[in-house]
């Protein structure tokens, strides 16, 4: 197989093992397929017109245009122009599905489903991957760079998994990188077999001569490559194990691990709630202090889901504006329900970064700073440009409305346009959800009753099972699988219900955000991660918009929910669950002459602001900071290292040909050496073999040099011989200006791409691997040969045969 077959396949092979890792975003996974068949026709294009035209941009042209064809074949065929060629309709069909791509990765839960949005966009970034990979290393035979195209089609995939893409994903993408790179090193070698091949190499003619293969085996650079691969392969894999976890969910401000954490910025916040219930260790996000002692029912809502449209359900693109003084009376309640206004003064912790703010349902007043906005649907505030909850201190007064069961029995059927909003269901979805809520709630009297029974038997009667392990599916086949297995956590409770209520004509949503948390020494409440939830709320109307708990063993049932108390009898309170929060920490307590309701909320003389203390978690520790830092540095330093060792190298060596230095002959002989490393970087390898004279023949004829940069080429080449057969040289002078005027000549012949291979992966840094094959050599040697005296020592006084008395 020819050297660009090797390479082209390396692409395709490259480029697939870093799809790899989007595999575990989209299920099914059948998509991969489909993109390795278009894969395949793209690089097969390719090497056709490589075949028969060596015009590169003819190639790339051909490859885009041929991967277009297919794509509208595959993505846009009805719309097509004779079914395959892409015209307005089919570009329109394109745009239909990137935007509804778009908005499906921002509300599908991983693993979203393969919709042909998803399906679009992954197919096509491989593609558009793929061109960019078999383009550099192939068409322009440069594999050095291909990695950054490679690099970003890992880094999306782990960064759409929130980070915790898995290592064997990296290993895959790693590796195909660097199959591709010893591809076109072998593929280089077979050209400049007189540079790398030869005898045991000396310092002062490597490669003059001698064979290109050892003994039958590869050639030695080629096994410092590979060597050289594995140990990066297994650094790489070894460093991030010892450094701080950094991921995190959209709930999460704090990252996974009990390091420091990081921070986020939501879309879609039931994307990672499975993660924030299943953290190794809770970590506090809020601390509030109330004036009340039903504490149970103050859950703290971020948003709420309005849309259920078959995959999922998601937020509505809802109008915001400035943050009223007053909140409007909340939808749906009438004087005649009895309501409590209580006060909540709440901080956020400095790694809680989240552009949803958590209220009490319904607020009615906050007092906040900063660039927040008003969303009067919902009743939910959206941070502006930017503003999140890090660190932030607010007060929020809301009601606690308490019905009556017989004013929600009683409760007269809601207006039609919120009906139509909050009762639709979409058409896919399975008859069963239907079936079974229509035969667990029968006998039910009305729409109260009915959502009763469901929330009971969802947490009592249904026998279902509390599990944060279940994969967090939420379109209208997991709600059927649910309802079959019978197994899953809040997302599928909530998720269930609600469809089960709009199935029935009651109309629902699920809210997003905190159970109440654990109550404190010091009177205030802590809420951790693990205290994120989602839950269901049925509006009637008389009432509004209220909450039910299907989900068993979390936060707490409502009491208007719960049974009636037998008359005579005592009541007992209802008491909160225990939250997943951490125990409550020692405190001091308040002053006793504080009257309780307004210790609560903090108003006697604590010297806290907002009569709160804030949640320890300020952030990242320093050590984690300096880690991290560290290691970004060492990302962006890594690929540079070439073209810092060459910058260095040809300062040391023209410096030294600039100075005035007693040593002329050394002076010439390093600008000399520069001037071949030059043409080495512009695509000129060396020839130890040729003369001087010869040598700047060649590099004049191969690199195009005409004029002053080809007279510099003769002086530095009359110079050397000067130095090298002259009894007495003649002193060179301008050596740094004719190597700096070669530099200018050759870069001027090898085009844009050519001058950005010579900057960023220069040829001649190879040397460097020679230097450490060269002291990696001659440490081993000298260890041998001390091994080998050592043994020959105790073998010679073992041996030594013992004295005879005579």
């Amino acid at each position: 197989m020819s050297g660009r077959g090797r390479l082209a396949l390396g692409a395709f092979a490259a480029t697939l093992m870093a799809a790899g890792a989007l595999l575990p975003l989209v299920d099914p996974a059948t998509w991969i397929i489909q993109a390795a068949l278009l894969l395949a026709v793209q690089s097969g294009s390719g090497a056709l017109v490589r075949r028969w035209s060596s015009a590169r941009a003819l190639t790339v042209a051909v490859q885009a245009l041929v991967s277009l064809v297919a794509m509208t074949v595959v993505f846009a065929r009805d719309q097509a122009v004779a079914g395959f060629l892409p015209g307005p309709d089919a570009v329109q069909q394109f745009g239909v599905l990137l935007t509804a791509g778009a908005e499906d990765v921002g509300q599908y839960a991983i693993p979203a489903p393969a919709t042909d949005g998803i399906r679009l966009m992954l197919v096509g970034g491989v593609l558009l991957v793929g061109l960019a990979v078999d383009a550099l290393a192939v068409t322009f035979r440069s594999a050095a760079p291909a990695g950054l195209p490679l690099l970003a089609l890992y880094s999306v995939a782990a960064g759409l998994s929130g980070g915790g893409a898995s290592w064997l994903w990296f290993l895959l993408a790693a590796s195909g990188y660097l199959l591709l790179l010893l591809a076109e090193g072998r593929d280089r070698l077979s050209q400049w077999g007189r540079v790398f091949g030869g005898a045991a190499p000396s310092r002062g003619g490597r490669g003059a001569a001698g064979p290109a293969v050892s003994r039958g085996g590869p050639l030695a650079p080629v096994r410092t490559g590979r060597r050289i691969g594995v140990v990066a392969l297994g650094i790489a894999l070894a460093v991030p194990a010892a450094l701080p976890s950094l991921g995190g969910g959209l709930l999460d401000g704090t990252g996974s691990g009990g390091g420091g954490g990081g921070t986020i910025d939501a879309v879609n916040p039931l994307v990672s709630l499975q993660n924030n219930l299943n953290q190794p260790e809770d970590r506090e996000v809020l601390r509030y202090r109330t004036n009340t002692e039903e504490t149970s029912a103050l859950y703290l809502r971020m948003t709420t889901l309005d849309v259920f449209d078959g995959t999922s359900w998601r937020s509505p693109k809802r109008p915001v504006g400035d943050i009223p003084e007053q909140f409007p009376q909340p939808d749906g309640l009438s004087g005649n329900v009895s309501t409590t206004e209580v006060t909540t003064n709440i901080s956020a912790a400095g790694s809680y970064e989240q552009k949803y703010l958590p209220l009490p349902y319904p607020a009615t007043r906050v007092e906040i700073g900063g660039r927040w906005r008003y969303e009067p649907v919902g009743r939910l505030l959206v941070g502006d440009e930017g503003q999140t909850t890090k660190g932030t201190r607010y007060s929020v007064s809301s009601l606690i409305v308490k019905p009556t069961r017989q004013q929600l029995a009683n409760a007269p059927l809601a207006p039609a346009e919120l009906r139509r909003e909050y009762t639709k269901v979409p058409g896919e979805l399975p008859a069963d959800v239907k079936s079974t809520a229509l035969r667990v709630t029968k006998g039910a009297a009305n729409d109260y009753e009915r959502a009763v029974k469901l929330q009971d038997w969802f947490a009592v009667d249904g026998g279902f099972r509390y599990d944060t392990e279940v994969s967090s599916g939420t379109g209208v086949t997991a709600v059927s699988r649910f309802l079959r297995d019978k197994e899953g956590f809040c997302i599928h409770f909530s998720f269930s219900m609600a469809a089960m209520a709009r199935t029935l004509g009651i109309p629902a949503r699920v809210a997003v955000g905190f159970t109440p948390g654990a109550p404190q020494s010091d009177d205030t409440m802590a809420v951790g991660i693990r205290d994120a939830h989602a839950w269901p709320e049925l509006y009637f109307e008389g009432v509004g918009w209220t909450r039910f708990e299907p989900t068993p063993t979390r936060g707490s049932v409502p009491e208007y929910t719960r049974p009636e108390t037998p008359t005579g009898q005592p009541s007992t309170p209802a008491q909160p669950e225990a939250s997943a929060t951490t125990a409550p920490s020692a405190q001091p307590s308040a002053q006793e002459s504080c009257p309780p309701r307004e210790r609560r909320l903090g108003a006697c003389g604590d010297s806290e602001e907002f009569g709160i203390v804030a949640p320890t978690d300020s952030g990242p520790p320093l050590g984690t900071i300096l880690l991290v830092a560290a290691g970004v540095v060492a990302v962006v330093l890594i690929p540079l290292l070439p073209l810092l060792w060459r910058v260095r190298v040809r300062a040391r060596r023209l410096g030294a040909a600039g100075r005035g230095a007693e040593d002329a002959a050394a002076r010439t002989l390093a600008a000399w050496e520069e001037i071949i490393d030059t043409a080495w970087d512009h695509g000129i390898p060396p020839d130890e073999s040729q003369t001087p004279r010869k040598t700047a023949v060649r590099i004049i004829l191969l690199g195009k040099l005409e004029g002053p940069p080809a007279e510099a080429v003769h002086r530095a080449a009359g110079a050397v011989e000067q130095v090298l057969y002259a009894p007495r040289p003649r002193p060179a002078v301008g050596t740094a200006e004719d190597a700096a005027l070669i530099r200018e000549g050759l870069a001027a012949g090898v085009g844009r791409a050519g001058r950005l291979r010579a900057l960023l992966a220069p040829r001649s840094t190879v040397r460097v691997v020679w230097a450490l094959s060269d002291r990696w050599t001659a440490v081993t040697t000298r260890w041998a040969d001390r091994r080998d005296r050592l043994v020959t020592r105790l073998s010679s006084t073992l041996r030594r045969p013992s004295r005879q008395r005579g």
